[in-house]
């Protein structure tokens, strides 16, 4: 557990990134697509980028970026960086930008659990030809595999931005706090975030940025550096048109949302009405209309948990995906 202690000049300062990072996404992204236990969520952005990443340039763009990066938890942290936010290339230039001493001690340290090879100690020894092969790696893949969904993503992160907003406006900083993730707890004058990494660490004074993203993985990511404010990204919604193909046929029988909320059940093995509505990105009303819609049909069934109602898949709903047999008969 990571414990951010936050102090007024923090709390005062408490914003969202006003647009998603095409580098960080793009890498959050690729290694998202990697745990086939998270790639699920969108069967056909995963199903695309495989076709995508078997030709050409982006097989090789894929080649390398899983070599030198971590399969999964904490990517290095220069990989990431808090500027470029414009665009790819100016993201790419603040990578390129970021001091050798830093890249040694962020690389060293995410390949504690691999083998060594020649073009990982050439990344981690921030070797300019190396840094522009990843570099060319992560534009090739962005524009394969990523491009096309790139208006889907921007017009859902400022829903969910918009969203949040009005908790914020309704319910204060706990109530903001509190609504972002399962994972995110408000104590103050602590955070507390179930993050890749753990430990006490005190705020900058410049602020937390907020940052929504259907790529964070199963937890928030965190990063902290002297003298900038705080970056915390979130698990957000995967847009819906990312998660339904225009020929899935689940999506023409039950509806794209109604399709998308049997799909985040499955693949979370259960979720709230609150947190479902959050996963699919609706209201909660909407949430549990899809709810009881998908229970009649029995697809899902509703469990009471103290003051809340948990929803999970049935043998039908799990065999309607292609999960299971249904009924559990084979």
């Amino acid at each position: 557990m990571l414990r951010l202690q936050l102090g007024p000049a923090d709390l005062c300062r408490v914003r969202f990134g006003d647009r998603l990072h095409p580098v960080g996404t793009a890498l959050l992204a690729g290694q998202w697509l990697r745990d086939p236990t998270v790639a699920v969520l969108a069967p056909a952005l995963a199903e695309r980028a495989t076709a995508v990443e078997a030709t050409g340039a982006a097989q090789a763009a894929t080649a390398i970026l899983r070599h030198l990066l971590p399969e999964r938890g904490r990517l290095p942290d220069f990989v990431t960086p808090l500027d470029g936010l414009e665009s790819l290339a100016a993201g790419l230039e603040a990578i390129r930008a970021t001091p050798a001493c830093r890249v040694r001690a962020e690389a060293t340290a995410s390949y504690a659990g691999v083998s060594a090879t020649p073009l990982r100690r050439r990344f981690a020894a921030a070797d300019p030809e190396v840094l522009d092969l990843f570099g060319g790696a992560v534009a090739s893949w962005f524009d394969t595999v990523l491009a096309p969904l790139w208006p889907d993503l921007v017009s859902t992160h400022r829903q969910q931005v918009t969203l949040a907003s009005q908790r914020l406006a309704q319910h204060g900083l706990a109530g903001l706090f509190a609504g972002l993730h399962p994972a995110i707890r408000w104590h103050e004058p602590v955070l507390e975030v179930r993050t890749w990494w753990s430990g006490d660490v005190a705020g900058t004074g410049h602020g937390v940025i907020l940052l929504p993203s259907p790529f964070a993985g199963l937890r928030p990511r965190v990063l902290v550096q002297p003298g900038r404010p705080i970056l915390l990204v979130y698990p957000a919604p995967m847009p819906i048109r990312a998660d339904t193909p225009e020929g899935d046929p689940l999506g023409r029988l039950l509806g794209a949302t109604r399709a998308a909320v049997l799909r985040r059940l499955a693949g979370e093995g259960g979720l709230t009405t609150t947190a479902l509505s959050r996963a699919v990105g609706v209201s909660l009303s909407s949430a549990s209309e899809h709810a009881t819609a998908l229970r009649a049909a029995g697809l899902v069934v509703s469990e009471r948990e103290g003051g809340t109602v948990r929803h999970h898949v049935t043998p039908l709903g799990a065999g309607l995906l292609g999960a299971g047999p249904p009924g559990g008969l084979s």
